[in-house]
Formats: C-alpha cells, sequence, structure tokens
C-alpha cells in the first residue's frame, strides 16, 4: 500500500458549502448522458493565479453560478485518488449574496457534451434524500449542519426566520447582529 505522504497532490480545488437566506444548500445538479444524476457543491481548481483559496472559490462561484457570496471559514477537506496522485477539495461556509445566470461564463456552460450543470437549492431537511457528491460533504454537513448554518458569514441585519426558530432537526438560532 502506497503511503498518502509520498502521493503527490495533483490537483486543489475550493468549493463552496453555499446557504441562501432561507438555510437552503445551493447545489449544482449534475446530469450527465446514461448516467443518474447527482449534486455537488460549487467550486472548483485553484489557480497559479489565484492569490487564495477564497479567491478562487470566489471566482469559481462566478463562473459556475453567476453569484456573489460572503466566504467565511474553512469547514473541512476532501482528500480522494486523482491520475498520477491525490486531489484535495477543501470546503467553506458561505452565504449567498446575489445570483444572476447571466453572468456565468465557465466552460461547462458552453460543452454540451459536458451535460446539465443546473442549479438547485436544498433544504437541509431534504439533504438526506440526494446524492451530494462526494458522500464525505454529505455527511459532514448532516452531522454538523447546526454548527455550519451558526458559522456562516454575515451580511445581513437579521436573520431569517428559519434560523430563529426550530426548523431543521435540532437546529435552534437566536437573533444575531
Amino acid at each position: 500500500m502506497t503511503s498518502t505522504l509520498s502521493t503527490p497532490i495533483v490537483r486543489w480545488s475550493a468549493r463552496a458549502v453555499l446557504f441562501d437566506d432561507d438555510a437552503r444548500l445551493v447545489t449544482i445538479k449534475r446530469t450527465k448522458p446514461r448516467a443518474a444524476p447527482y449534486w455537488t457543491t460549487p467550486g472548483g481548481g485553484v489557480e497559479s493565479d489565484d492569490v487564495s483559496r477564497e479567491a478562487a472559490l470566489e471566482r469559481e462561484l462566478l463562473e459556475e453560478l453567476g453569484a456573489t457570496a460572503v466566504v467565511g471559514q474553512q469547514l473541512t477537506l476532501v482528500t480522494s485518488p486523482a491520475q498520477g496522485g491525490q486531489s484535495v477539495q477543501y470546503f467553506f461556509a458561505a452565504r449567498l449574496i446575489r445570483l444572476d445566470a447571466a453572468l456565468r461564463s465557465g466552460d461547462e456552460h458552453t460543452d454540451a457534451s459536458r451535460g446539465r450543470y443546473d442549479l438547485e437549492r436544498i433544504p437541509l431537511d431534504q439533504l438526506a434524500g440526494y446524492d451530494l457528491k462526494p458522500a464525505k460533504i454529505k455527511d459532514f454537513i448532516l452531522e454538523n449542519c447546526a454548527a455550519v448554518l451558526a458559522d456562516l458569514p454575515s451580511q445581513v441585519t437579521s436573520w431569517p426566520s428559519v434560523l430563529r426558530r426550530k426548523s431543521v432537526g435540532n437546529i435552534v438560532r437566536g437573533s444575531r447582529g
């Protein structure tokens, strides 16, 4: 068995655990010919001219969704095998500020052979029924949803009512300024 210490990292990416003001997870539904659909969090590769992982994520959100967001703290990372080494995905908490599909510019929107990339907002109390990939991030969100919501960056003056009352399992949220 090869040690992961000696396995080179061949791809770095930054992904958002992105929530809208109704505490729904903003995802991309991937549909490919002859394959079951699945969902993923928005984000993508960190490029050499990105000044930080957070900057890469902001760029990717604009390209993939036409979105601007407040990016908060890194929640976790997930490694997986990749061609010639391993891939590392850094997941950040983020709050959606604005969405304009006309601003999307990524290759995924111009190359029909890549399948469909559709925006879908998932209520947290329904997340268990979705094939969110990687499965490790789905499990992380389900196990830690109250803490993730509590630590979301904020640029709003009051929290939506869904965060102020018992709404998703045992998520209870008070007012935060």
